[in-house]
């Protein structure tokens, strides 16, 4: 097919993404076919799409990630083209082929781009040899562990393991020391053999605080690429991107003009078709110098800050490129007007460590406003899992400079309101808001070294006062008949000793339980329209928050100016339990705990039952949402594992003990891992505090 639209295209992706390509294709009046698994049936790109089609249960592998199922629907729902978004298979050669042999049009570049520019050791030999400058390391093909550690014994260190045939930082670890590298290279190849079905891993000088800018091409079949300015990517942590922007705030006009010609020659030089970013490494304190790192052969994540600024829609390139049709617009054609950051709202937790998240959605408020854009997959009601990447929603600030686009997403996250699920809206805040950001002074380790002055806000006397009182009013509606048979079980009934005063016994992960008494003194007014919304009165003050309670009435959620916190409700029963399980830690001795911290599948059992661990040493370790989590021997001893590989376990489900070599006090469970009282595991409430025994070792997919 060439010139003609196609007039069904299917989707070959979910979330976000989806969404954003359905509405495109609307708009060029080609309908859409949504796939979905199992787990996706409720969610909002089915409903939004012309035709849904299963393709299989939950697991990527055998619904999202499965080329004959995708292809079949395409076929059965005469789709004439698929466009595959990001992650999942969109850079995938045996796909693209397999599409090509159902005569269906792959929406992306050729086969031999894909395969090239899809192995990092491949493509990083063949741009050096494009005369594109690459950063120093190992990069030949089928080297084992023992060769790699050999050809690291020249290098100095910090180094950057990197797997081959991966992309968006997943696999990637520092290395700081020779000691530090076989097990970091075993973590890497597991990483790279599961997510990428290739094991092989390439090493690289750590280039130390470098920026990440990359550039955004575009080219067709008739010989024409151009590039669509750069994004400043530096804001990242383990190596994934968390706030993007287009310009970058250290490019001149002639460094954009060479930065932009080295990823046009990249892309010129396999035959690139469609849009592409190629990838660099820049210097901090030198923006004339910069080195390729990798081309991505597909969508971006971030693209949204480029449409923003040259008013291109993307997705509408790639389709027409898909159909044979020229590119309609020239490199001089392209122009950059204002500024536009994006921010990656993530179902994670960063007081915890950024530990993936879960739950239902209880109450959603998406910005809106001038410049401001949401790519969104949310909706009341979604469950969100640990099955896939952790990423829910991009919040997109455009400005006539880049101060006023940073301070229009500040006000955007603060109006975002996800209650039912922990989000990262109060730590992007905190990020656009850092003084180095603000100055436009980044690096890829500026996160890094921030983190550790971060405060994350506690939730205060009011807002326990508010959801005592919220709770209080639902409560006549939602008990059940039987429980109100007398006068004695009214909570606000007469006593002989006065009219009782209700009270809601709440526990928040970071503090003991409070008992939070209903005494009039704070008033909770709903707000007409906005359906979570509630005027908060209290100590003279006034101000909105939003209120949603979990379906089971065990929690509640609290949220105001994007900090949200869920505030588990005790019954007497789990009081009990507590204060019983607190004296029973005060006295004799017992084995450290570890717990899951958060829903997910054992991927590895380093060690067995029985074995005796170092303090340190990994015992197991969990994925969720595409991160893998390692639970180490919190001290020297002998251990008892509960669990086998690829098992699938709960939020804070026991994994193994260790018995200590010498006496160990029982409260030093509280630093392993262990959930202790506070930890409200009958209510769904987080545990208390940090687990320094979950060590996050590879980030999400970019995807």
């Amino acid at each position: 097919m060439t010139g003609q639209l196609f007039d069904v295209v299917l989707v070959a992706n979910r979330g976000e993404i989806a969404r954003r390509i359905i509405r495109t294709l609307r708009g060029l009046g080609i309908r859409s076919v949504a796939v979905y698994s199992e787990a996706d049936r409720g969610a909002v790109h089915v409903r939004e799409a012309d035709v849904a089609v299963c393709v299989g249960p939950a697991a990527p592998a055998e619904s999202y990630l499965r080329i004959d199922a995708i292809v079949a629907a395409a076929r059965d729902t005469g789709a004439q083209a698929i466009h595959p978004g990001y992650g999942f298979l969109s850079e995938n050669a045996a796909f693209a082929r397999a599409c090509a042999a159902a005569g269906i049009v792959f929406i992306g570049p050729g086969a031999e781009a894909l395969e090239i520019m899809g192995d990092k050791i491949r493509s990083k030999n063949h741009v050096a040899a494009a005369g594109v400058p690459t950063v120093a390391g190992v990069s030949e093909p089928g080297l084992d562990d023992d060769a790699l550690v050999a050809a690291a014994a020249g290098m100095d260190y910090p180094l950057l393991l990197k797997p081959s045939a991966g992309g968006g930082g997943k696999g990637m670890h520092v290395v700081c020391t020779p000691g530090e590298l076989p097990e970091a290279l075993a973590t890497a190849r597991r990483v790279a053999a599961a997510a990428f079905g290739d094991d092989t891993l390439l090493i690289e000088r750590l280039v130390e605080r470098p920026r990440h800018i990359e550039v955004q091409v575009l080219a067709d079949a008739h010989g024409t690429v151009i590039h669509l300015g750069e994004r400043e990517c530096s804001l990242q942590r383990r190596h994934q991107k968390v706030v993007e922007e287009a310009p970058s705030p250290t490019l001149d006009p002639a460094g954009r003009a060479r930065m932009g010609e080295a990823a046009c020659r990249v892309a010129r030089s396999v035959g690139y078709t469609g849009a592409g970013t190629v990838e660099f490494l820049v210097p901090a304190d030198r923006p004339e110098t910069f080195w390729f790192m990798e081309m991505n052969t597909r969508l971006q994540v971030e693209h949204p800050v480029t449409e923003l600024v040259t008013g291109v829609d993307l997705v509408e390139q790639q389709v027409r490129v898909a159909a044979g049709q020229p590119l309609g617009l020239a490199q001089e054609d392209v122009v950059l007007t204002g500024h536009a950051v994006e921010a990656r709202l993530y179902a994670e937790d960063p007081a915890r460590g950024f530990l993936p998240t879960a739950g239902t959605v209880l109450a959603l408020q998406e910005p809106s406003g001038p410049g401001i854009r949401v790519d969104s997959s949310l909706a009341e009601g979604l469950a969100v899992g640990s099955a896939y990447d952790p990423m829910l929603a991009k919040i997109v600030a455009w400005g006539a400079a880049r101060e006023q686009a940073l301070d229009r997403l500040d006000l955007a996250l603060a109006d975002t309101v996800v209650l039912g699920v922990g989000t990262n809206t109060e730590y992007l805040r905190a990020l656009i808001n850092d003084a180095a950001v603000r100055a436009g002074d980044m690096d890829t380790t500026l996160i890094e070294r921030r983190l550790p002055e971060l405060v994350f806000t506690a939730p205060d006397e009011t807002h326990y006062a508010a959801a005592a009182v919220f709770l209080q009013r639902r409560r006549p509606a939602d008990r059940p008949r039987s429980e109100d048979q007398g006068p004695w079980s009214r909570p606000d009934g007469w006593r002989a000793t006065g009219r009782a005063r209700p009270a809601v016994v709440l526990a928040h992960w970071l503090e003991e339980p409070r008992r939070t008494v209903v005494d009039g003194s704070v008033r909770l007014t709903p707000l007409p329209g906005r359906p979570h919304a509630h005027l908060l009165e209290a100590n003279g003050t006034s101000r909105v928050v939003h209120l949603a309670a979990a379906p089971a009435g065990d929690s509640v959620w609290v949220g105001e100016d994007g900090f949200a916190v869920e505030l588990a409700v005790l019954s007497r029963e789990q009081q009990l339990e507590r204060a019983l399980a607190a004296l029973e830690r005060t006295a004799g001795t017992a084995a450290p705990e570890l717990h899951s911290p958060m829903p997910g599948t054992v991927v590895a059992v380093p060690a067995a039952t029985g074995e005796r661990v170092a303090e340190g040493q990994t015992v197991v370790v969990v994925e969720a949402m595409k991160m893998e989590h390692r639970l180490t021997a919190p001290t020297a001893g002998t251990v008892d594992v509960l669990v086998r590989q690829g098992e699938q376990v709960k939020l804070h489900q026991l994994l193994a003990r260790v018995a200590p070599d010498v006496p160990h006090a029982t409260g030093a469970a509280q630093d392993t891992g262990a959930a202790p009282a506070g930890a409200a595991q009958d209510t769904g409430a987080a545990p208390a505090g940090p687990a320094p025994s979950a060590d996050p070792t590879a980030e999400e997919q970019s995807a």
